[in-house]
């Protein structure tokens, strides 16, 4: 299994989560957050925006079916600006489900 983070614009937020939905992966935890990449922010005349409004996707996947997430998630999120997002994938060793203590792994 694997955990995949994806940091998105809000603006892109529904879109991408109906896309993942409709390709099988309704399973997913959403948050607001701030925060910015290598350009440090954005310049708009004398002002600066330093922290970004993102949306942070949370999603653990099998591991066969991360390269089709990431596509869903790349292709929908895109809009070839700086500032479209970052996603990460890591390992889940295991997981636990609370009611009824099944054990994926």
């Amino acid at each position: 299994m694997k955990l995949v983070r994806a940091f998105i614009r809000p603006e892109k937020e529904q879109e991408v989560v109906f896309a993942l939905e409709g390709a099988g992966f309704p399973a997913v935890t959403k948050m607001s957050v701030f925060g910015r990449g290598k350009q440090k922010g954005v310049k708009i005349g004398d002002v600066v925006y330093d922290e970004l409004p993102k949306v942070l996707l949370l999603m653990v996947v099998k591991d066969e079916d991360v390269d089709k997430v990431v596509d869903v998630i790349k292709t929908r999120a895109y809009t070839g600006n700086f500032g479209d997002g970052k996603i990460f994938i890591s390992p889940v060793e295991k997981a636990i489900t609370v009611r009824t203590g099944e054990v994926e792994q």
